[in-house]
């Protein structure tokens, strides 16, 4: 049961996009933790976390598993919001690790998931990657898939067939006509699906959750689940909070209930299409 407390971190220890298995920050960093709640449901209508903002949808409050999720994404501008330090934040789709029921009574330990990352350096210096993972195994860099803000990304994950525990894993770059597969063996529970902006973990000297950098207001859109739109809801919103305080709001879902906006360093955040 997460109650108020912290789901548990994962132990992965994932490879870093800035230069090699070495992040900005002069450390390992892991893209893929595991939600951790700060409190379910008592902000807005939605559930608080120390690492995730976005939407998370689970099988106790959908009725159904997931098998398949898909969305797009423009990847954010990073700026260094405070000076002299290093900063990491990644956008991603995924399946598991996240709420199983709508006032997150309930977590999940298993996840994979793919996406891209935005850090900047100590010294303000901005960098970008792609990556996948599946916790608790490390992340893995992806690249031949260049990733340059402004980029429009394009991801899905879906078993190749239902309850095989084979997953293909593919991450498009539109912009550049790039694209990513990955076909990989994964136990998962099926229990959770989202589209999520993350502070991930950072191991090593200062370990622990990265700092949020100053990035560009941008939407996920397309998003799906099992081959149908998301028909996304208010209520599966997640935000991002820092000394009791929201520094990363998603949006209403858009008209289509299939997208929504992503704004750090904000409180609230408009709605595409609103």
């Amino acid at each position: 049961m997460l109650a108020a407390a912290a789901l548990a971190a994962s132990t992965a220890m994932g490879a870093s996009l800035a230069s090699g298995d070495v992040g900005v920050a002069g450390v390992a960093s892991s893209h893929g933790n595991l939600l951790r709640l700060v409190k379910p449901g008592l902000r807005a209508n939605a559930n608080e976390s120390s690492n995730w903002f976005g939407y998370n949808q689970g099988s106790r409050e959908r009725g159904t598993k997931f098998h398949s999720i898909a969305g797009d994404w423009v990847v954010p501008r990073a700026r260094q919001h405070t000076k002299g330090q290093s900063e990491s934040s990644s956008t991603w789709i995924g399946i598991g690790g996240g709420c199983v029921d709508a006032k997150c009574n309930m977590g999940d330990q298993t996840l994979i998931q793919t996406g891209t990352e935005q850090d900047v350096s100590a010294s303000g210096k901005p960098s970008y990657g792609a990556w996948w993972e599946i916790i608790p195994g490390p992340s893995m860099p992806i690249g031949n898939l260049k990733v340059h803000p402004g980029d429009h990304m394009r991801a899905s994950i879906a078993e190749t067939v239902k309850n095989a525990e084979i997953w293909r894993i593919t991450l498009q770059n539109l912009t550049r006509h790039r694209t990513f597969k990955k076909t990989v063996p994964y136990t998962s529970t099926y229990a959770t699906a989202e589209w999520i902006e993350e502070t991930p973990i950072v191991i090593g000297t200062n370990a622990g959750l990265a700092d949020l950098p100053r990035l560009s207001r941008t939407a996920f859109d397309r998003a799906k689940v099992n081959g149908a739109a998301a028909r996304l809801k208010a209520s599966e919103r997640i935000v991002l909070t820092a000394r009791n305080k929201v520094i990363g709001s998603p949006s209403a879902p858009d008209p289509q209930r299939n997208g929504f906006a992503l704004c750090a360093w904000a409180s609230t955040c408009r709605a595409p299409g609103r």
